[in-house]
């Protein structure tokens, strides 16, 4: 029997009212395992208005009730850790370990959001005039909306709505539709951790849920983890309809590699960040920049090395990388590098071909690399979402500047260097939001902020950290004065208040 993946509102399951259900397959063996309800508008309207009636009361929880059930949400999200991960390599089709990586890195997040009270401290100056006191406090939003992708359907989740509702939010989910089980059960468990009903709301479907969250008056904010078009077309709509916005778009990541580098080290951290998660990442290293002489000598350790990587279903613990998540997304991705060739690259290792035994219909490819490839390809400017990893050559470091500042991306980037005054002078000077130094993958822990520059990110807050905290909250300043019993009524002033 295939398995039903229905809506979650006001506490308990829903199922989907629109007839319309779309196809979860599993990606190791192209079979459909799994039909998941798509919203409605009037679900979507359900979803926010038990948000809406749960804020009422969840908006003026303490701080202490918040946070005591997000630490019994910690503790279970812990104890089901293995479980969660089941589900994503079921759905994405990412390694086990992978996915467990993913859980841990979206705890990272629930423990900032358990320490919330630190963040949410307010300010307060006395006696800027006579008995005159000014405070600033933070208050939450009201209704707040994610939409999140497929790639990671735990983790980018638990960046948002940890805080989201640790801030005294309420929430509701739009998961990508491709992976969505795992974002039940992370709702089953806030429930199981005694969050009120409502305060936690997940919809599942396609463009219909999203452009109804958008434009939905009771919904003030909106969180969002993609590719750039959307990304782009999620920040303007949201915005003319009055909402904050944090949009996470695509990426296209560098890793410069200069002549003295640890080359061994450099070809290490290179396949690893090109090829882990089958490189549908926004945080893969897609593009290695190597300067000088060492270009060959680079490109032949990362070719040695791709080479081993074993490539199997990821509940095989012998598997290091698992497939991609459609078959209609390997084709694309396969197209790049059937292409690279006419487009001048030198196509080094072409994993186009690949196949599993005994999983024929799975949506696998191999490891490519392209090699001298000019920035003017398609496998150079676009985000490919898989396992290629483009090669380009420079001179010296400015020319190597030059080129990964000129890219529309600016989400991660890493150096390769024992040059410490190198490394200081790229972190100033490259145009991203996220820096590496002999890292790889410069992903921020829980307690700093993630996002890009440029096309990497629309809106003014990146995601989680201190700018979370910042984006589901809004800052008020109350100034107050008591009278003293002693004075004596001073009358009528209509002159501007004096501080004086």
């Amino acid at each position: 029997m295939t398995k039903i993946v229905n809506h979650w509102i006001g506490g308990r399951t829903a199922e989907g009212a629109s007839g319309t259900y779309g196809p979860v397959t599993d990606p190791a063996t192209g079979e459909v395992t799994t039909k998941v309800a798509f919203a409605s508008v009037e679900e979507v309207d359900a979803a926010v208005a038990a948000a809406k009636e749960a804020y009422l009361s969840w908006g003026r929880s303490s701080l202490a009730q918040r946070t005591t059930i997000l630490f019994r949400f910690r503790a279970l999200l812990d104890a089901h850790r293995d479980e969660i991960a089941e589900l994503i390599t079921a759905e994405h089709g990412k390694v086990h370990s992978d996915a467990l990586g993913e859980v841990a890195r979206g705890l990272e997040v629930v423990d900032l959001a358990c320490g919330i009270n630190v963040q949410l401290k307010g300010e307060l100056s006395t006696q800027v005039a006579g008995r005159v006191d000014v405070a600033s406090i933070r208050q939450p939003l009201g209704v707040v909306a994610g939409i999140t992708p497929f790639n990671f359907p735990a983790m980018v989740p638990m960046w948002m709505f940890p805080l989201a509702i640790a801030c005294g939010n309420t929430f509701v989910l739009k998961p990508s539709e491709k992976d969505p089980s795992a974002s039940i059960r992370l709702a089953e468990l806030l429930s199981e951790a005694g969050l009120p009903d409502g305060v936690f709301n997940v919809v599942h479907g396609d463009k219909v849920a999203v452009d109804r969250l958008l434009a939905h008056p009771d919904v003030r904010a909106v969180s969002f983890v993609g590719s750039t078009p959307i990304a782009r077309h999620i920040h303007t709509t949201a915005s003319a309809n009055g909402k904050r916005v944090q949009a996470l778009g695509g990426a296209k990541n560098h890793m410069l590699v200069l002549p003295d580098a640890d080359l061994d080290a450099a070809a290490d951290a290179a396949v690893s960040a090109a090829y882990g998660s089958a490189g549908e990442r926004c945080m893969a290293i897609s593009a290695v920049v190597a300067v000088g002489a060492i270009g060959d000598e680079l490109v032949e350790k990362i070719r040695e090395r791709a080479e081993k990587i074993k490539i199997g279903p990821g509940n095989d613990p012998a598997s290091e990388m698992g497939p991609l998540i459609t078959r209609a997304h390997r084709d694309k991705v396969a197209s790049y590098v059937a292409g690279a060739a006419d487009e001048g690259a030198e196509v080094v290792l072409d994993g186009t071909g690949h196949t599993v035994d005994g999983f024929e219909d799975g949506h696998w490819i191999g490891i490519s690399l392209l090699d001298k490839v000019p920035t003017t390809a398609r496998a150079y400017r676009d985000e490919i979402f898989g396992p290629v990893l483009c090669v380009l050559r420079t001179e010296t470091y400015e020319e190597a500047l030059d080129l990964i500042n000129s890219s529309p991306f600016g989400n991660g980037t890493a150096i390769f260097t024992r040059d410490g005054g190198a490394a200081r002078r790229f972190q100033l000077e490259v145009e991203a939001g996220m820096v590496g130094v002999n890292v790889p993958i410069p992903v921020p822990v829980g307690y700093h902020s993630f996002g890009g520059w440029k096309d990497s990110l629309f809106g003014d807050h990146h995601i989680y950290g201190n700018d979370g905290t910042h984006f589901y909250t809004r800052g008020k300043v109350v100034t107050t004065r008591w009278p003293d019993p002693a004075d004596a009524p001073t009358g009528v002033d209509l002159g501007f208040p004096r501080n004086h």
